[in-house]
């Protein structure tokens, strides 16, 4: 809804201006002299018809020109001697809705009209003269209402513009950040992992050439140095992602369940229900939770089977990895960066993440994503 400075809603406002215009039109109408009584039902209905049409002026600002404009007219013609406080109220908003040329051509046909009236209605040299002094107040006060209705939309396109350029501004400078930390990352850590990975691969390779018992230790560093490549190419890739690439999401999630099974875990994925149109906000986080939750697995679960379920609900997708690992109910759970990182993306979509041991033994984490789909 659309307020104020105050909070006051827009349609609130405009029905104060168009009540307030009805009422001083009609004030001024029944304190000014009009000879034909017979026509005094019409006019007053033309005058409080002029203001309260302003009500619907920012939806219909053209439609409310003409429609101020022939109200001026008819009690003009009634008799009713009023300035046309409504259609001077009706060039504003239209003006400043960029209607322009159709409010100047508008204005000029409802001065030509206005003048007609006068000396076709109203008889005699001082109407006359009355009518032609009115004229001159009224293009005065016509000019007025442009000005300040062309003066308000230009303010308002300039104040658009440098927002326009502060997120533009905003933006590029995340853009060079991120590239900078980017570099920085490859520079920094790409080289030293690099050469733990070939380090523990050539002792893993001279040491199965010999014949000789390979260490758990080694094959763990180099399993490692694998992984740590893997994530550190992916992170370097998000870094670098011009939003030209597409996105992990959902589409992915199997890759991730035969990368866990490729490293010895007997992983399973269970889908359910059918899958609408999801933002790809909401894919990204469920790709991203069940990665850090296998890659947790794999690294501190001491877990032989794991199973991931992608559950697609009316109003929600729920993601939940299962583990048998060596938690069990009494373990104390000290949240690490992955599960904080994990609750962050959940919490900024409106979801709900629970992460703790199972009944028996082993570990949960379940996230409930909030989505609107999309007909």
């Amino acid at each position: 809804m659309d307020t104020g400075r105050f909070g006051v809603p827009a349609a609130v406002r405009d029905w104060t201006i168009a009540l307030g215009v009805a009422a001083l039109l009609l004030g001024t109408g029944l304190s000014g002299e009009h000879p034909d009584a017979g026509s005094d039902v019409l006019g007053y209905a033309l005058l409080a018809a002029g203001g309260l049409a302003l009500a619907v002026r920012r939806r219909a600002p053209l439609a409310v020109l003409v429609v101020t404009g022939l109200c001026a007219v008819g009690y003009e013609a009634a008799g009713f001697d009023v300035l046309a406080v409504s259609y001077l109220v009706a060039v504003y908003g239209a003006v400043r809705a960029g209607h322009r040329a159709l409010t100047v051509a508008a204005s000029v046909t409802m001065l030509v009209v206005l003048l007609l009236t006068a000396l076709v209605f109203h008889d005699g040299p001082a109407v006359e003269a009355l009518a032609q002094a009115r004229h001159v107040l009224e293009i005065a006060w016509l000019i007025a209402a442009f000005a300040a209705g062309e003066a308000l939309r230009q303010a308002e396109r300039r104040a658009d513009e440098a927002e326009r350029t502060r997120e533009e501004t905003a933006r590029r400078r995340a853009d060079e950040e991120r590239l900078r930390i980017a570099r920085e990352l490859h520079d920094s850590l790409t080289h030293q992992i690099s050469i733990i990975k070939v380090q523990s691969e050539v002792a893993v390779h001279v040491a199965r050439r010999r014949g000789e018992q390979v260490p758990e230790a080694l094959l763990a560093i180099q399993e490692a140095g694998r992984e740590a490549t893997r994530e550190l190419r992916a992170t370097l890739e998000a870094l670098r992602d011009d939003d030209t690439t597409p996105p992990r999401g959902l589409d992915h999630i199997p890759e991730l369940v035969e990368q866990a099974s490729r490293a010895g875990l007997e992983a399973t994925l269970t889908i359910e229900g059918k899958r609408p149109d999801l933002p790809a906000a909401v894919g990204r986080t469920a790709y991203r939770i069940v990665q850090e939750s296998l890659t947790n697995v794999a690294r501190h679960a001491s877990a032989s089977t794991a199973s991931v379920r992608i559950d697609y609900r009316p109003d929600s997708l729920v993601v939940r990895v299962d583990d048998d690992g060596k938690a069990t109910p009494d373990t104390v759970t000290t949240p690490g960066l992955g599960l904080l990182g994990m609750r962050e993306r959940v919490t900024a979509l409106g979801g709900l993440l629970r992460a703790q041991p199972r009944d028996e033994h082993g570990f949960t984490v379940q996230a409930e994503l909030p989505v609107e789909h999309t007909s």
